[in-house]
């Protein structure tokens, strides 16, 4: 049984095998899906508690309680709002591991959510790669530390192996 190749590239990335061609996107972001989700939780919260002190059985209007009450459900639908609204642009850059160009580039993004490139640097380029579980350390030719970058999982470290191995020096 014959595989079929469907890397399109082959002509300009010769002796690479399709599953190593793949581009690689690391981010240094965070997790902020988590955060989102927590502050619109935390947001809707707020919301729902700023009406419900009004409807609460038992709530006496007073003279002497309604002003702090007014101004405590103000404040609760105030932040609650804002934290349903909220858009984080995150300003860290990402990395993107090119195959066809064979070349790594940081991407920032601009005031507009836009990426823009930071940074190319082809694999021929670089002086070495150092791969540990989680992470890989990227060198210049000096030997200097050019960029530490998360790695998510091992099927990424696998990619990035095989991307690099050709052009740079691999450290154990």
């Amino acid at each position: 049984m014959t595989a079929i190749n469907t890397n399109t590239f082959q002509d300009q990335a010769p002796g690479t095998r399709f599953e190593h061609s793949v581009p690689v996107m690391i981010a240094f972001a965070p997790n902020w899906k988590a955060r989102m989700i927590l502050s619109r939780v935390i947001g809707a919260f707020l919301i729902v508690s700023a009406f419900s002190m009004w409807l609460m059985p038992g709530s006496v209007i007073g003279a002497d309680v309604w002003p702090i009450k007014m101004a405590a459900s103000m404040l609760f639908l105030i932040v609650g709002v804002s934290l349903l609204t909220v858009e984080v642009l995150d300003p860290r850059p990402d990395a993107y591991f090119d195959p066809i160009r064979r070349e790594v580039r940081v991407l920032q993004k601009n005031e507009n959510g836009r990426p823009q490139t930071v940074l190319r640097r082809s694999y021929d380029s670089l002086g070495g790669a150092h791969f540990e579980d989680e992470e890989v350390q990227l060198f210049d030719v000096d030997g200097s530390l050019l960029m530490k970058l998360p790695l998510e999982s091992a099927d990424v470290s696998r990619a990035l192996k095989g991307q690099l191995s050709q052009s740079v020096t691999i450290f154990a």
